[in-house]
């Protein structure tokens, strides 16, 4: 099994979330703070090439379009920015969110002509370009979303979006918006398609908020990881679903890395695999395997009872993990939707990480 390729961007500091450009020689990424940080590729490092300090609060979430070229953004200042870049520098476009709450998360449709911003404010607003008054604004879905949300993602066919939120609740929603998408209809979701239809509703078996979410690559199927430590697959709005329990703290940030693998990330500071086998989904087994001999247990409870004892504010806990703290997102690094073969991680450690799938020694596991 190689070893990931792991970049040390922060000390100290941790990396709220990560998007790639289109060739991945550069890395959006926020440290944490109101700023989206541009990271160039030089060689087998980064370095810091452009800040964007539009923002004045915390950054949330980036998303950066791979053929439009455009980065979006979201803070809890209740903004988002459209980046653009002129050749010299970014320039930024404000959105007309007319949200009251922190945006959250936010994410490009499949054909790059809107996104969705999830937010506090118990709403999603999808947000397109209106070319009369050159400037982006927003629509919303609200109805049945009853607290936060947390997560998004697109159905392929640039219609339909999933949604996590901290009513424990995922809901898969039409995102239709008339002049800017054709006439649409699902055979898994729904025939008629206006505008914020709740095509599906879900939550797991035991109840939890729900922290991350994601349709496969077909879109025939969503997972979803809640706080309670599972991670649940729906096929559809009718179906019966699977509710996988991990044993593990809690996932924060899923991908379908295939049509029948996920990976999951999250306060065990490992990537995750799970896979179909025949028809149930499973957790196969964990992406790294560290560097070193795991500790026994009690070997770790006596160390924290020492230093509890010497009223010890810090000690020798490295982890036996890349990671030595919670991962806070995950994205499809190489290969194709249908099949990723490398993905990348951040975290609250400031590592950025790669992590060749293919030789990982799971990835035959996969089907």
């Amino acid at each position: 099994m190689s070893s990931p390729e792991v970049h040390q961007l922060f000390y100290g500091q941790p990396i709220t979330t990560h998007a790639f450009n289109k060739d991945r020689t550069q890395v959006a990424l926020s440290p944490n703070n109101h700023e989206v940080q541009i990271w160039s590729k030089t060689g087998s490092g980064w370095t810091l090439s452009h800040t964007l300090a539009e923002h004045d609060k915390l950054v949330t979430s980036i998303d950066w379009a791979p053929n439009t070229n455009r980065i979006v953004s979201c803070s809890q200042d209740r903004n988002a920015y459209v980046w653009s870049w002129d050749g010299k520098e970014w320039k930024p476009t404000l959105v007309l969110l007319r949200i009251n709450r922190a945006a959250t998360f936010v994410r490009w449709s499949p054909a790059e002509n809107k996104f969705a911003v999830a937010s506090g404010a118990r709403l999603i607003a999808v947000c397109y370009f209106e070319e009369d008054n050159n400037w982006w604004v927003s629509k919303h879905i609200k109805k049945p979303i009853r607290s936060t949300v947390l997560s998004l993602d697109w159905h392929p066919d640039n219609i339909l979006l999933v949604a996590g939120s901290t009513d424990m609740k995922a809901r898969v929603f039409s995102a239709w918006i008339k002049g800017v998408d054709a006439k649409a209809s699902n055979p898994v979701w729904g025939e008629k398609l206006p505008f914020a239809t709740l095509c599906g509703e879900f939550g797991s078996e035991t109840g939890g908020w729900i922290h991350s979410v994601a349709f496969a690559p077909s879109g025939n199927a969503i997972a979803f990881a809640s706080h309670d430590s599972t991670l649940t697959i729906a096929t559809g709005p009718s179906n019966p679903i699977q509710t996988i329990p991990t044993f593990t703290l809690p996932l924060v940030s899923i991908i379908f890395a295939s049509e029948n693998s996920i990976i999951g990330v999250g306060h065990d500071c490992v990537p995750y695999l799970f896979a179909l086998r025949g028809a149930q989904w499973e957790l196969v087994d964990k992406i790294d395997k560290g560097q070193k001999k795991e500790l026994a247990a009690n070997t770790a409870f006596r160390k924290f009872q020492q230093m509890d004892s010497r009223a010890q504010a810090q000690g020798d806990v490295e982890l036996n993990s890349t990671h030595q703290n919670t991962i806070t997102s995950v994205r499809a690094h190489d290969g194709s939707a249908q099949n990723v073969s490398k993905f990348s991680t951040t975290g609250i450690d400031g590592k950025l990480v790669i992590w060749d799938l293919l030789s990982s020694g799971v990835a035959n596991l996969r089907l």
